[in-house]
């Protein structure tokens, strides 16, 4: 999990636009309390479907999913594995 924790804050240094910068925060941060605003986390939800290219399923569509990398990563391992988290 750790490539995947990886990439997943490479994009959100690039679309995330939080203010004091991913690197800052821990992998159960919440990033809507760093700053993370609903157009960016679906500008992120665009950018890991193309990274790792996946789609998430309706029932990941919500605002638990992007809460932290953490979750972002539980989320994308689930459905790189099959299995998508919520559902």
């Amino acid at each position: 999990m750790g490539d995947v924790k990886s990439k997943i804050r490479e994009i959100l240094a690039a679309r995330g636009g939080l203010p004091g910068g991913v690197e800052t925060l821990g992998d159960q941060s919440d990033l809507y309390a760093a700053g993370l605003s609903s157009f960016a986390s679906v500008q992120i939800m665009l950018a890991l479907e193309e990274a790792f290219d996946l789609e998430f399923p309706d029932s990941l569509l919500n605002r638990k999913t992007f809460q932290s990398v953490e979750a972002i990563a539980a989320a994308v391992e689930g459905i790189l594995n099959g299995a998508p988290a919520g559902e």
